[in-house]
């Protein structure tokens, strides 16, 4: 099986512009995040529509393509990416994983958790999930911006919503932490070439809509999700609070050349 890690860039941002450029620890959040893919082992490049961007990471050694800059989603950058690479290149890889710009704190075992789940020969798209804590609050839980999941005994993805689910009958909702394992999602994904290819072609679904979680498209379009589990909580930068927080866990965390220890 060969895979290759794909990671989404672009520098117009509402809440951030020029994010992945902007500097944690001394480096450029997309170089912190090309490290992490690095030290997993695996062959990555930055898909982008910036020039300033591309020669960034052409610089730091690492490899990029330009793409175009009307894309809907990272999902659609990436699928462009993949079909230049590969006419390029003359390779073809197996699966395709997306790991974010944004996501300098990945940790490599999390990417060879999503491979791991192509083992499985009915598996369309990987993803990660994480069990909520019991110990942390409904109000946490219930906020719309961590999406959650449920997933059935054999790991496939059943629904994603920003709502807590599932409902929890005859609890009060301060207790729902401590009574049942609820999932969050990790937005990292991997996905057969194939599929990645078809799922980019289909058009917006009623769910979809109604969440805003692009997934629910797949899921209607009766493609299986694979939901591999991970104890690590990803820290994704959003906004410079954002990243001033990472900052503070960058001091905690990293040892003077960057790495986790």
């Amino acid at each position: 099986m060969k895979t290759i890690v794909i990671t989404p860039a672009r520098y117009a941002s509402t809440r951030f512009p020029g994010k992945p450029l902007a500097k944690l620890g001394g480096r450029e959040i997309i170089l912190r995040v090309m490290d992490r893919i690095a030290e997993a082992g695996y062959p990555g490049v930055v898909a982008t529509d910036d020039e300033r961007i591309f020669t960034t990471v052409k610089d730091a050694g690492y490899l990029a393509v330009m793409t175009r800059s009307d894309h809907q989603s990272g999902t659609d950058r990436v699928c462009e990416a993949l079909d230049r690479i590969e006419s390029l290149t003359g390779e073809k890889y197996d699966v395709v994983i997306n790991v974010q710009g944004d996501e300098p704190f990945i940790d490599p075992e999390q990417i060879h958790d999503l491979e791991q789940c192509f083992e499985d020969a009915s598996t369309d798209i990987a993803t990660l999930g994480r069990v909520y804590p019991a110990t942390s609050t409904y109000a946490g839980l219930a906020d719309p911006n961590l999406v959650k999941l449920v997933k059935s005994p054999s790991g496939r993805a059943l629904y994603f919503s920003r709502s807590v689910i599932p409902y929890l009958r005859g609890v009060k909702e301060q207790e729902w932490p401590r009574c049942h394992k609820f999932f969050t999602h990790i937005g990292i994904y991997g996905y057969r070439s194939d599929t990645l290819r078809e799922i980019s072609a289909l058009p917006k679904s009623p769910l979809e809509t109604e969440e805003s979680l692009e997934q629910l498209r797949w899921l209607e379009n009766g493609y299986n999700i694979k939901v591999a589990e991970s104890e690590k909580e990803n820290i994704g930068i959003d906004t410079p609070e954002d990243l001033a927080n990472a900052e503070m866990i960058m001091q905690k965390s990293f040892g003077e050349k960057g790495k986790i220890s």
